[in-house]
């Protein structure tokens, strides 16, 4: 069974920076994605990385995320910069379909 565990949420000011952690358990596929939800919106993409480090950003988070991946400790990272209110959101880890729990990034102005 794939568990997916987030881990870095946390309160942060506007133009600061945070890393966030995925722990993969079980079954690793090839693809693995940050996605994220706001309040009051649908969940949306943030970032995906193959096994081979292959990387696909959505346009609004391109040179500020930065996601990466340690295939020797299954995890998947995300470096988040400059960050802005509108990152406000409950960020996700996913592999097919398996979604981690979610971990709160608060940024405050």
């Amino acid at each position: 069974q794939v568990q997916l565990v987030e881990s870095g949420g946390d309160l942060v000011q506007a133009g600061g920076s945070l890393r966030l952690s995925c722990a993969a358990s079980g079954i690793i596929f090839s693809v693995m994605g940050w996605y994220r939800q706001a309040p009051g919106k649908q969940r949306e993409l943030v970032a995906t990385i193959t096994r081979g480090g292959s990387t696909v950003y959505t346009d609004s988070v391109k040179g500020r995320f930065t996601i990466s991946r340690d295939n020797t400790k299954n995890t998947v990272d995300q470096r988040i910069n400059s960050l802005k209110r509108e990152d406000t959101s409950v960020y996700y880890c996913k592999t097919t379909m398996y979604w981690g729990k979610g971990a709160l990034v608060t940024v405050s102005s």
